[in-house]
Formats: C-alpha cells, structure tokens, sequence
C-alpha cells in the first residue's frame, strides 16, 4: 500500500471553540485519507487503521473534523453552521466515543466537488481554508495547504464510478 505523509505545520492554540456537534480532539496527529467500498469496510479498519487494507495519504496535526467542514463550505457554498447540523463528516466507526481512532465518510458534495475542482480552484480553497485558520489564531503554510487539498482532490478523482466513497482515519 502507498502513504504519502504529509505535516501541515499547524501552530493552534488547543482551544475547541466547541463548534462542532460531537466532542474531538482539537489537533488530530495522524490523519488518513482512504477509498473504501462501503461504510462497513470503512469500519473494519478503526482499530488499526486503513494501511493494511487500503491505499491511503497521510497528513498531521490539524482538526480534520473541523476541516472536512471548511473545505464543503468553501467549495460548495453551504455554510459551516448548516453543515454541522447535517452531522458532517459522518461519524462511520468511533468505538472510544471520540477518545481513540475513529473514521469519518466525506460527504458526496465534498467527494464531488474535490474531485470536480482544478488546480486555480484547489489553490484559491486553500488560500480561503488558510485565512480561516488564520482568524482562529493557526498557522499554515499556503503550499502544503495546496498539496493536501491536491492530493485529497486526486484521491476523490480516483473513486471515479467505482461506487466507492472517500473515508478518513483519524487518531
């Protein structure tokens, strides 16, 4: 199985602005994108995590929750309040009720629209998604911003009609 592994170089402060409906760990240290069939799949690796069973990217130290959030904002337009009411990213496995490795599904919108999106489009909902981060007191730097969303948009691409969906691991 490939990784790629990638530090966004994240200063946060540590503070859950408690935005977010269910509880999570503010800063994610290991953050694993994969393509699975199904939920269940999905699911099968919380425990261990997706590199046995499927390819993945790796990333660090940001709040994935809250930047699955961001990024459907940005490139869909729905606000980041409406989307956490529609209870996004769905939770596909958290055995440690947010305490341990969980998995999380992208949503459809947000599997669509990475993979749907240029590079203009990529850097500009960076650029955005740094901004953000940046009003919150976080630090990123613009290019590694750029390549995770790159490399996710990538990812997404390559579901293509394979009726897979893009889930994500986190611990």
């Amino acid at each position: 199985m490939t990784a790629v592994r990638l530090t966004a170089g994240v200063v946060a402060d540590g503070v859950n602005e408690g935005r977010l409906s269910r509880q999570h760990a503010p800063v994610s240290l290991i953050i694993k994108f994969f393509v699975a069939s199904d939920d269940e799949a999905a699911a099968a690796v919380v425990d261990r995590g997706p590199d046995e069973a499927f390819e993945s990217l790796v990333f660090g130290n940001f709040d994935i929750e809250e930047a699955m959030i961001e990024w459907e904002s940005i490139l869909t337009g729905r606000s980041f309040e409406e989307l956490v009411e529609a209870d996004e990213p769905a939770v596909v496995a958290d055995p440690s009720d947010g305490e341990g490795p969980m998995v999380l599904a992208a949503s459809k919108a947000l599997q669509d629209a990475l993979a749907a999106a240029d590079l203009p489009r990529l850097v500009e909902v960076s650029e955005l998604w740094v901004q953000e981060r940046a009003a919150k007191g976080e630090v990123f730097d613009r290019e590694v911003a750029t390549k995770i969303l790159g490399d996710l948009a990538g990812l997404a691409r390559s579901v293509g009609g394979r009726g897979s969906s893009l889930y994500c691991w986190v611990a």
